[in-house]
């Protein structure tokens, strides 16, 4: 497992459908060591604090093999690599293998898997379409985020080491199926709201759904 590359941005004005919008999307590559603290890495910011950013979303996480199936669903776009707004493009992590709590050391700094990537409309002011937002999340190709368990320096070319995993915890694949498909899936929730390294705010959002039929929807 790899980190193919490290990249931040700070926020600023793009124009999408008429409307002037603040976001720190727009990452790029950094290229040499990178100081990796509790809530960012240096050199990058959130435009809004109310739904980006924070402890359980210091670091956003990209499978660098997505992008093949991206570049297959719209190839009539140029697609960069940095383009959903990701801080550490991977390489060797997927959804259905990373579970929530796993901790890995990368660089000279320890993370943990903490919860999946839910798109916002700033995701389709970088496409420059709305559809995206659906797409990325029928797709299940959510990347995740970390949090900072232990600050560092990082770097592309780091290897990404799990050192302690937590395969009781719920995956990032499952924590995905519940919310887009199967949203009653009473197994799913129970281990989700078990899971002690999910974010409470996840808790609160599953809970209620235990005292509905258990199907799926």
């Amino acid at each position: 497992m790899k980190l193919v590359s490290v990249s931040v941005a700070r926020p600023r004005l793009v124009l999408y459908k008429g409307a002037t919008i603040n976001t720190g999307i727009f990452k790029q590559p950094v290229h040499g060591r990178i100081a990796l603290r509790t809530l960012n890495l240096d050199g990058d910011q959130q435009a809004d604090l109310t739904v980006h950013g924070g402890p359980y979303k210091a670091v956003y996480a990209y499978p660098s093999e997505h992008y093949d199936y991206w570049r297959q669903e719209l190839p009539e776009m140029e697609l960069p690599w940095g383009i959903f707004g990701e801080n550490f493009r991977t390489e060797g992590l997927g959804e259905d293998e990373v579970h929530v709590g796993d901790c890995f050391r990368v660089g000279s700094s320890t993370v943990m898997v903490r919860q999946p990537r839910m798109p916002c409309y700033k995701l389709a002011a970088r496409f420059q379409r709305d559809d995206i937002l659906e797409r990325f999340l029928r797709s299940g190709r959510s990347g995740f985020y970390f949090s900072v368990e232990q600050e560092g320096e990082v770097g592309e070319g780091d290897s990404i080491e799990l050192i302690s995993p937590n395969h009781p915890g719920i995956t990032i694949a499952e924590m995905n199926r519940l919310f887009v498909r199967e949203k009653y899936n009473r197994a799913l929730l129970q281990k989700a709201i078990g899971t002690a390294a999910m974010p409470e705010t996840w808790r609160e959002y599953f809970l209620p759904r235990l005292n509905r039929p258990a199907v799926n929807t």
